[in-house]
């Protein structure tokens, strides 16, 4: 019979209550949740951030839930009939019909037990709500299972999902999206800068070219460590020996997990690594922070690049996206790669906090994997969510303003450098420094002094040359 809860607040109607027993005893739960006594226990010991396990991190659970039944009907360990029933329950939990039922916060115990046991209640409960038999947790749902061996492939399959399905689409946008203004931008001189000081020249073609580059390195890099991420330890069981389970039920998880999923998993060959030790979610961790260091290069070179509009290097203009001050009127700011730099600062901290929880593996189970899970979903999530709107709000609407990049590179004094091979270093640094202190084309000084004529310096000084790099012929001498 359903009881009342005690009300939190004087005056609310208090929230019907059922029991529930477990090995520790009584409790009262709520009497619509689907969850049973362990998950509540949880939800009572973790009052901590009010995060809950990420959806990503459930969909996995389902889906592994699912393929478990399957395996351990094909197995004759499961009836059929029940483990049909189990499957339909834990699909629906990974396609995002139950999410409101997993309410065990990230900060739990180290092995996310809390978390495989709040699975292993909801999809019994909702086996037995469809009027299709009595369904046990342990007995059934977590047939040839332990929180030991799903958390860990729970993680595996999830950020693997993330990556294939949203980071990577969402990279690859970015990257053609830079590609198609590199293209548009080829043949657009611009004044290059090392140490935040002027250098030779280079086209806009070619800086944004090097941020695809950057890009598509990142890519290489997570897609390579992919391959070991898909190694899932599932059959391992409590400790890695399989203990309770059939041998062949890892293979036949993972089969099914890959049909369900769409994405290529495999077996792991030494389940003892799987569960004692993370060094993969480590290794995804880190390339994902990798991938953050090279956008926060690209937001910052946007945020110089569009510094201004009147004081500062005004070589591209943002779209104007809000007001950019409460005080100053007409102020813009160059709000997306602020908002994409955030992210990439969140990122790095994920990695460092990933790092600790991965070297948390003692003896034969890492005991911080919900932290792990969660670090990695918010950081593939954030990454690909900020990608797109750096693509789609920033770079792909961006304009060049080529009167301020011509003016700039006309009185860049650094330009003498292509004269180097033919009057020496020395007089070439004199020719920069007197452009310099008397803000004349460097042209107009090397005529007078260098004692070349008009067109060898024409053809030594081009800008649309020198970005070609190499020495140049036809130069003559003098």
């Amino acid at each position: 019979m359903a009881r009342r809860g005690p009300s939190r607040h004087t005056g609310t109607i208090p929230e019907p209550m059922r029991i529930e027993r477990d090995s520790m005893g009584e409790l009262q739960v709520p009497a619509a949740a689907l969850w049973g006594a362990q998950t509540q226990r949880a939800v009572q010991n973790f009052r901590i951030s009010g995060r809950p396990m990420p959806r990503g991190f459930i969909r996995a659970l389902g889906l592994i839930k699912a393929a478990a039944a399957q395996a351990n009907a094909n197995l004759g360990l499961l009836p059929k009939t029940r483990a049909a029933a189990i499957r339909r329950a834990a699909m629906a939990v990974a396609e995002g019909e139950h999410d409101d039922q997993f309410p065990v916060d990230i900060y739990q115990t180290g092995s996310g037990t809390s978390s495989n046991m709040n699975a292993n209640e909801v999809i019994a409960a909702l086996v037995m709500r469809a009027g299709r038999g009595k369904v046990h947790p342990n007995d059934d749902v977590n047939l040839g299972q332990s929180s030991n061996d799903v958390v860990p492939t729970a993680i595996r399959v999830s950020a693997q999902l993330a990556v294939v399905e949203d980071l990577l689409p969402a990279l690859q946008h970015l990257r053609r999206t830079i590609d198609r203004r590199a293209r548009e931008s080829r043949k657009l001189v611009k004044t290059g800068r090392t140490h935040l000081m002027d250098a030779m020249p280079l086209t806009f073609g070619q800086e944004l070219g090097a941020w695809s580059s950057q890009l598509d390195s990142a890519r290489m890099r997570i897609e390579d460590c992919l391959k070991r991420l898909r190694r899932l330890p599932i059959g391992g069981t409590a400790v890695g020996t399989g203990i309770n389970t059939d041998p062949r039920f890892g293979q036949r998880v993972a089969q099914t997990v890959s049909v369900l999923s769409g994405v290529r998993f495999v077996v792991a060959d030494d389940r003892f690594e799987g569960l004692a030790a993370q060094d993969d979610a480590v290794e995804l961790s880190g390339q994902l922070s990798a991938l953050a260091v090279a956008l926060m290069k690209i937001v910052n070179d946007l945020r110089w690049m569009n510094s201004g509009p009147l004081a500062g290097l005004a070589e591209i203009e943002l779209l104007a996206l809000q007001p950019g001050s409460s005080i100053m009127p007409g102020k813009v700011n160059p709000v997306i790669p602020e908002a994409v730099a955030m992210v990439c600062a969140q990122v790095m901290g994920h990695h460092t906090a990933v790092t600790i929880a991965g070297q948390s593996g003692n003896f034969q189970l890492n005991v911080m994997l919900p932290l792990i899970a969660a670090n990695l979903l918010e950081s593939i999530g954030l990454l690909a969510n900020a990608m797109t709107a750096l693509a789609d709000s920033a770079i792909a609407g961006m304009t060049f303003r080529a009167d301020r990049i011509a003016d700039a590179l006309e009185r860049n004094p650094i330009l003498v450098t292509a004269l180097n091979p033919v009057i020496g270093y020395e007089k070439a640094a004199a020719i920069a420094k007197k452009a310099y202190r008397e803000r004349r084309p460097v042209f107009d000084v090397a005529l007078e002094d260098s004692g070349l004529d008009a067109k060898t310096l024409k053809q030594l000084l081009d800008p649309a040359v020198l970005v070609k790099g190499g020495l140049q012929t036809g130069t003559g001498g003098g």
